[in-house]
């Protein structure tokens, strides 16, 4: 292991709050003095299927735990995933089935070796112990926190003092992410800093359950594609670490330009002088944003994919925006489709979402509703409208995605005569 002075240096960079730092540095000194690998860990709830470039901030930084010889533990949420994070909610959120949730995990593994180190990463599911708890155990749990201290928490003070309704099981969420701390023993934790409470409930349970309580190290917060709002797959405005290099690289040119900077630092981790060199460029008169937006995608495509893929992403955005060309290549699925009520076409909501271009069919009428679909060029916004396919159209939903429906490959049902 290198020498705790050069190991704080680089494990600190880029956290917003450690807790506590005279902790850290001691388990830092007996980890090198006993050669034994510290175990740090973070969770993620699979309540939708894609991890973003919000999440990878934490990732990178278990990666670089992991370069320094410690171990990594990966909580998947399986179980707390069925409640969902109330953190910043003012309502109780939907709950998932755990089917639900697993199926949303199966793609977490592959997507997270994206960054760390598959061979120094552990992965658990924590329905591995949740599942095993009897209701003697649950009370047990209950029995070491109080409500004094839950609702220390500002989204559940809020919504008391508001008369909103909080569910029993919210309640739980903090105290099951916390025991994930107890059962895999871990010496760190990270977290974003919207997660400060949960993470600091785990201290406090190993502390009760007589073990020595976890660093907490927060990491911050990653503005969606909007610039506004946390990155978010509920809320639409993210980019996925898995998604096609082209999306990726279209994603990211939409950002607000006053989002540059910061995700130059938190999305690529630009440091130091090259840091301060975009911020510069960025201040000076002159100097046009989109070109350093451009650099961006492509280091962001380049991170999870290669310098190849990012260079024929722009290309590919190029000629679809600069140029107003199409891309080189555009799906052209078979479909299964209700004809219309007059067996002259096809419902254009029912065409868009047998197109997979949306996921229901309320997400396609908010997509024509919001001016965001094209039919062979040409904007619609009439949620009735009725397309005939009598041959090739083109189909175009937002900026970026396109598919090509040709009248053989389609398959219409209930089709009138």
């Amino acid at each position: 292991m290198q020498t705790v002075k050069e190991q704080l240096k680089v494990l600190t960079d880029g956290i917003v709050e450690t807790i506590k730092e005279e902790e850290l540095e001691r388990k830092l000194e007996r980890a090198v003095r006993e050669d034994r690998p510290l175990r740090v860990k973070q969770g993620f709830d699979p309540s939708a299927p894609d991890l973003h470039l919000g999440h990878a901030i934490g990732l990178r930084k278990l990666r670089q735990f992991q370069d320094l010889g410690h171990t990594v533990i990966v909580i998947i949420g399986d179980y707390t995933g069925m409640i969902g994070d109330p953190t910043e909610r003012a309502e109780t959120r939907p709950r998932l089935t755990h089917e639900q949730v697993r199926e949303n995990a199966q793609t977490y593994t592959e997507q997270l070796y994206k960054i760390c180190d598959p061979d120094r990463t552990e992965v658990q599911m924590n329905g591995d112990w949740f599942s095993k708890m009897n209701f003697a155990d649950v009370m047990d749990l209950a029995g070491r926190y109080t409500i004094a201290q839950i609702l220390e928490r500002d989204d559940f003070t809020n919504r008391f003092q508001s008369q909103q309704p909080i569910s029993i099981h919210e309640l739980f969420y903090p105290l099951m992410q916390g025991y994930d701390s107890v059962a895999i023993k871990s010496d760190i934790e990270l977290g974003a800093t919207e997660q400060k409470f949960n993470c600091l409930v785990g201290r406090e349970l190993q502390r009760a359950y007589g073990m020595e309580p976890q660093i907490v190290m927060l990491l911050p917060v990653l503005e969606g594609t909007d610039g506004v709002k946390r990155m978010s797959k509920s809320i639409g405005n993210y980019i996925g670490i898995s998604e096609p290099p082209k999306e990726i690289y279209g994603k990211t040119m939409s950002i607000p330009d006053t989002m540059i900077a910061r995700y130059f630092e938190l999305a690529v981790s630009l440091r130091g002088e090259e840091l301060a060199a975009v911020k510069k460029q960025l201040a000076t008169p002159g100097i046009n944003p989109r070109d350093l937006k451009r650099r961006l995608a492509r280091a962001l495509v380049a991170l999870y994919y290669n310098e190849d893929d990012a260079l024929a992403a722009e290309t590919e955005f190029d000629r679809i925006f600069a140029q107003k060309g199409l891309p080189d290549e555009i799906p052209e699925p078979a479909i299964d489709v209700p004809a219309s009520e007059d067996g002259t076409g096809v419902w254009v909501v029912a065409l868009i979402t047998a197109a997979g271009l949306a996921g229901s069919n309320g997400e396609a009428r908010r997509l024509i509703k919001q001016g965001g679909f094209r039919l062979d060029g040409e904007p619609v916004r009439d949620v009735d409208f009725v397309v005939a396919l009598d041959g090739p159209r083109l189909l175009q939903a937002g900026k970026r995605r396109f598919v090509r429906i040709l009248p053989e490959n389609v398959n219409y049902h209930d089709r009138k005569a």
